[in-house]
Parts: C-alpha cells; structure tokens; sequence
C-alpha cells in the first residue's frame, strides 16, 4: 500500500485507465471474431459490415496505443483479404 500521496491518486488511476484499457482491447477481440463468423458462414453483407465496425475498433485501439501500428495494419488486411476471396 502506497504512503505516499502521489502514489496513492496514481493506483486509482491506474485502475481507471486499466479498465478503460480492458474495454477496448475487448471490443477490438470480440469485432474481430464476429467478422470471422460472418465471413465463415459465407455472409457477404454482415462481413462487411462487421468489417467496418471492426476497422473503427482497431484504429481506435491503435490511437490510444494499445495495439501497435503494424499490427493494426496486418489485422485490417487480413481480414479485408479473406471478405475479398469470399466475394469472389
């Protein structure tokens, strides 16, 4: 336990950022899985548009530096690779 003041505001907003943190890592997570179902069950129209969704949460994830640029980018192409060989 933290003496002194400083120390102490710090751990409360630490845990603060730690759930805020939590939560966007979550989205980023969950956006992902449910393009990957949509484009599993061969869905053109909610792939894209899960894609979209999914695109906003990983950018935003990369802005607050959770999730570092690269591999932002290598999420976004993969999955835009897969919703393009599935329309195809």
């Amino acid at each position: 336990m933290p003496i002194i003041k400083s120390s102490k505001k710090s751990v409360k907003t630490d845990k603060a950022q730690t759930v805020a943190n939590n939560f966007y890592t979550k989205t980023v997570k969950n956006a992902i899985k449910s393009t990957e179902k949509s484009i599993e069950s061969k869905d053109v129209d909610a792939a894209k548009s899960n894609y979209l969704k999914t695109q906003k949460a990983i950018d935003k994830a990369c802005s607050k530096g959770l999730i570092k640029k690269n591999t932002c980018a290598r999420e976004k192409a993969r999955l835009n690779k897969k919703i393009k060989e599935m329309a195809n």
